[in-house]
C-alpha cells in the first residue's frame, strides 16, 4: 500500500507532518470515481501568508486539515477522461480550483468557479471554507478538471532547473501580478505596496515587469523592507512616526502615487505610534489616502468572513471601518477577491524560462524539508523575510 505524508493544521500555532491518505482519483461528497482528475508527486509546495492565518487560529479551520494550496508536481496517474496530460508531465497547479464548465470560469473567472464549492464561489487545496479538497503541502495529492486546470511545462529539465521560480506561478507570483494589473500599473507608473511579506514582493516585482518608474514597498520588519530593496525598490517604514504620505513625498516629491496595492489583509496593523497594535482597516485607509485621484486599488491581500480572533465583534465577520467616503470623493476604483491565476500563469511562465525576471530571488525563496515544515511556519510567523518552499521528495537542486 503507498504512502503519503502531509503538513496537518493541529490546533492555534501549531502544525505537524503526519501519516495522511494516499490519495485516490475520487470525488467523495459526490461518492463516484474522478474520472477528469490526476495524481500527482509534489515536486514543491509552499508555505504561504493565508495558510498563517489559519495556523494562528484566525479563521475557522477545523484541526485535522490538511494545508497547502500552492502545488507544483509531476504526474503519476491520470484518469481516464483526462486528454492532454499523461505520466510524467510537469505542472503547475493554480490554487483555484476550477471546473471550466460553468459561467464564471467560461468568463475566465475561476477564482470564483461555481461549482466546486457548495459553500460559496471558488475553492482552494487546503483551505477553510473553499470546498474540503485536501491540501498539497504533502507527498502525493490529487487534482481534479487536470486538463483544464493544469499548466504543464514545455521541458522537463529545463524546468527543474528553473523550479525555484516556477514553483511561484501557483499562487503568489500571479497574485502579486494580478495586485499589480487591477491598480493600473504600466510603463512610467509611481506604486505603493502595502506589506513585503511574499505576495507583497512578488507584486513588488511584477511592478518592475510591467514598466513602473519607482515601486513604493511599505512594511514594519526591517528584513522585509531590506529585502524589497535588494531589487530596486524604495521602501517606507510604516512604524515611524511620519507618515506614509510624508515618507512618499520624501521619495517622490508629492504625497501621492498613481497606483496602490494592499498585500497585507485583515491581519494589518496600525501606523506610527499604533504599529504595535491591529487595526485591520488601517491598510485600506492607507492606500486610499495616498494613491491619487481617479487611482486604482488592487486588493490581492486576504479578507475574511470569519474572524475567531479579531479585535471587535464587527471584524469578526468582516466588517471593517474602511474610508469608502474618501474613496468615493476620490472616484477610486477598487478590485478584490482570489486571483484568477490561469489568466496569468502561462505567459508569466513563459517570462520565468526566458529569464525576463528572477522571481525566487525577489521574495527570497529558501528550501526546506516537509519534516522542516512546522519550523518553516513558525520562523515565517515571526517575519522572516524568505519565501519557504517544501521539497518532500528532495527533488530539486
Amino acid at each position: 500500500m503507498p504512502t503519503n505524508r502531509g503538513v496537518v493544521y493541529v490546533g492555534p500555532g501549531q502544525v505537524e507532518v503526519r501519516s495522511i491518505d494516499f490519495p485516490k482519483l475520487e470525488l467523495k461528497a459526490q461518492k463516484r470515481k474522478c474520472q477528469h482528475g490526476v495524481l500527482l508527486k509534489v515536486v514543491c509546495t509552499n508555505i504561504c501568508g493565508s495558510d498563517q492565518h489559519m495556523v494562528r487560529g484566525r479563521t475557522t479551520a477545523q484541526p485535522g486539515l490538511v494545508l497547502g494550496h500552492e502545488i507544483t508536481g509531476e504526474v503519476i496517474e491520470c484518469g481516464r477522461d483526462v486528454e492532454f496530460l499523461e505520466k510524467g508531465d510537469l505542472v503547475s497547479v493554480p490554487f483555484n480550483i476550477a471546473c471550466g464548465r460553468c459561467a464564471n470560469c467560461k468568463e475566465g473567472k475561476t477564482g470564483i468557479c461555481l461549482s466546486v464549492n457548495p459553500a460559496r464561489p471558488g475553492a482552494a487545496y487546503g483551505y477553510v471554507d473553499m470546498g474540503g479538497w485536501v491540501g498539497g503541502q504533502a507527498e502525493y495529492v490529487m487534482v481534479p478538471y487536470a486538463d483544464f486546470n493544469l499548466l504543464k511545462f514545455p521541458d522537463r529539465d529545463r524546468a527543474m532547473q528553473k523550479m525555484k521560480d516556477l514553483t511561484l506561478l501557483s499562487d503568489i507570483f500571479p497574485t502579486g501580478y494580478h495586485g499589480a494589473v487591477t491598480a493600473g500599473v504600466g510603463p512610467g507608473a509611481t506604486v505603493y505596496i502595502a506589506g513585503a511579506g511574499p505576495v507583497g514582493l512578488a507584486c513588488a516585482a511584477a511592478c518592475h515587469l510591467l514598466g513602473a518608474a519607482v515601486v513604493i514597498v511599505g512594511d514594519l520588519i526591517p528584513a522585509r523592507l531590506k529585502q524589497a530593496r535588494s531589487f530596486g525598490c524604495e521602501t517606507v517604514d510604516v512604524s515611524k512616526q511620519a507618515s506614509v504620505s510624508e515618507q512618499i513625498e520624501q521619495i517622490l516629491g508629492v504625497p501621492e502615487v498613481d497606483c496602490a496595492v494592499d498585500c497585507v489583509g485583515f491581519e494589518a496593523r496600525g501606523h506610527g505610534k499604533d504599529a504595535s497594535v491591529e487595526a485591520p482597516a488601517t491598510v485600506l485607509n492607507s492606500v486610499m489616502t495616498v494613491v491619487k485621484a481617479g487611482g486604482n486599488i488592487g486588493i490581492p491581500g486576504l479578507y475574511v468572513t470569519g474572524d475567531p480572533g479579531a479585535v471587535d465583534d464587527a471584524a469578526k465577520v468582516g466588517s471593517l471601518s474602511v474610508r469608502i467616503g474618501l474613496g468615493w470623493a476620490k472616484s477610486c476604483s477598487f478590485t478584490t477577491g482570489q486571483c484568477p491565476v490561469m489568466r496569468y500563469h502561462r505567459k508569466l511562465m513563459t517570462a520565468i524560462l526566458y529569464d525576463k525576471i528572477k522571481i525566487a530571488k525577489a521574495v527570497n525563496v529558501q528550501m526546506i524539508s516537509l519534516d522542516d515544515a512546522p519550523k518553516g511556519y513558525l520562523d515565517f510567523d515571526r517575519g522572516a523575510a524568505k519565501k519557504f518552499v517544501i521539497d518532500p521528495h528532495k527533488s530539486v537542486a
